[in-house]
């Protein structure tokens, strides 16, 4: 489904991807794993083109494009096709959550608004919101405020979702219900690419990890093999620190 091949990203004298290659598969839900500034959100961001790669391939429901020569036409009917789901939520702080989900579906692809308001209120009631159309952001917590931004990208029925640390906000009580929803959208089959520090999600729920540090892949595997076999002295000792960490805790 989608298939990146040799993706590099520098800014100024900073390279921060070395040539990434990276598969997806239909109905694949793919853990990006590794420390802080190994280069996981920078790719995605490439990848959904809120950052202009310097070069790479992306082959993409059989279609083949340069990353680093994409029209201003192509970005536009690729990002037809995903949806993304920002740490930080991004909503609209003066529009009610059914609003949020509505919004583009109204505005960019010109959906009748009877017609796009029946499918926000679907897609609420999907991450557990039905109570919560008329709310504002500020009247949410900061989990109800994520469903709410995913339920604004699976209001456009999207082929992947990409989703960037989408509990790095959240208070520890409230990563759970987020967590959640997305564990139920991968039961559904929906493909998704998340990059994330919750290895819980990635050993339970994913069903591939790619582990990146200093802009490289070092190891792309199932993530029953990842964790129980990893071939890479880095990935056994990333593992190991994390697990360390969370008995501390």
């Amino acid at each position: 489904m989608l298939e990146i091949k040799q993706i590099h990203k520098a800014f100024g004298s900073l390279e921060v991807l070395k040539g990434v290659d990276l598969n997806v598969e239909k109905g694949d839900v793919v853990a990006v794993l590794g420390p802080s500034g190994s280069g996981k959100t920078t790719l995605l961001r490439c990848i959904n083109f809120l950052e202009t790669a310097d070069s790479g391939r992306m082959i993409f429901d059989g279609e083949q494009f340069d990353l680093g020569h994409m029209s201003k036409k192509d970005i536009a009917r690729l990002r037809k096709k995903t949806a993304f789901v920002f740490q930080s939520y991004n909503l609209f702080r003066n529009k009610t959550a059914l609003q949020n989900v509505t919004e583009g579906l109204i505005v960019a692809r010109r959906t009748p608004k009877t017609e796009a308001m029946e499918i926000g209120r679907r897609m609420l009631d999907k991450v557990g919101l039905s109570d919560r159309y008329d709310y504002y952001p500020n009247q949410l917590s900061g989990g109800q405020q994520q469903r709410v931004a995913i339920a604004r990208a699976l209001a456009t029925n999207p082929e992947i979702i990409f989703f960037d640390e989408p509990t790095s906000a959240l208070d520890p009580e409230l990563i759970g219900e987020v967590l959640g929803v997305m564990q139920q959208l991968a039961r559904e089959g929906m493909t998704m690419l998340v990059v994330t520090h919750e290895i819980s999600f990635a050993r339970d729920v994913s069903n591939k990890v790619v582990f990146m540090e200093h802009g490289v892949v070092v190891e792309a595997e199932s993530s029953k093999d990842f964790f129980e076999h990893p071939r890479q002295p880095r990935s056994r000792e990333f593992i190991q620190n994390v697990l360390n960490r969370a008995q501390g805790a």
